[in-house]
């Protein structure tokens, strides 16, 4: 994938089919705001239609997403730094002692 594809959100309908885990974004319902989650292609159980599923860590409770809750996708980023040039982590720069922000120094 180039790096154009690797950071924006993309239409569910261009997501992969294929098993892949990638990132999507649940559209807000009355449940709550908008959340993003890790899901893939498959099927939630062996006699079930292919959806969209996300199983938490716990392969023992899967959710099942319909079409219409997922609005966009995005490819999980890679975990080597030299793999994704187009995310940049900064440490915050910390305050010297003299200039410390509202605390008492301890």
């Amino acid at each position: 994938m180039s790096e154009v594809e690797v950071d924006q959100w993309q239409p569910m309908a261009s997501a992969p089919r294929d098993g892949t885990r990638v990132l999507v974004v649940i559209r807000a319902s009355e449940q709550g705001p908008a959340e993003v989650d890790v899901a893939r292609w498959g099927r939630p159980e062996p006699l079930a239609e292919a959806c969209w599923v996300s199983s938490d860590s716990n392969h023992d409770c899967v959710i099942a997403y319909a079409e219409a809750e997922l609005a966009y996708w995005m490819p999980l980023p890679s975990s080597l730094p030299k793999l994704r040039s187009s995310y940049r982590a900064f440490a915050p720069e910390l305050p010297k002692d003299a200039d410390e922000m509202g605390g008492s120094g301890i």
